[in-house]
């Protein structure tokens, strides 16, 4: 993550799990990634939200053993709550990915699918929500 994302890295962004149905990150609130309000800055909860989807779709792709692009074409964020702490992003949608590449491997055609990442604090509570759509095409 070091090489790839550097800026995530240094806002404290980890990756903590990733399955065939889903990927986890965290994200602590620390003074690097702070806006002045003293909570996490929103582009770090946005960079956490992308890096949970983007790498499921990126283990999905890897794991078709195909040639797939992909590109965030859109992006909508909430914020319901002030987000300090640890704050744990989760995409469960690993099922909706494979239905995806298989369209897109099956046709020839590009696909479009939307991706959501939820940010919930250390008392259980949504603090953020956001969702991503996901263009990918096969390259071949």
């Amino acid at each position: 993550m070091v090489i790839k994302l550097p800026s995530a890295y240094i806002s404290g962004i980890r990756v903590t799990h990733i399955s065939d149905k889903e990927a986890v990150a965290k994200v602590k609130h620390r003074w690097i990634n702070q806006n002045p309000f003293r909570s996490l800055y929103w582009a770090t909860q946005g960079m956490a939200a992308e890096l949970v989807t983007g790498i499921l779709m990126m283990k999905k792709i890897n794991d078709s053993g195909r040639k797939i692009s992909m590109l965030v074409v859109h992006q909508e964020g909430s914020f319901h709550k002030k987000a300090t702490g640890k704050i744990v992003f989760k995409c469960d949608q690993g099922l909706e990915v494979d239905q995806a590449l298989s369209r897109a491997i099956e046709t020839g055609e590009g696909q479009n699918l939307i991706l959501k990442a939820s940010g919930i604090n250390e008392e259980n509570i949504m603090v953020s929500d956001f969702s991503f759509t996901w263009s990918i095409k096969l390259k071949e």
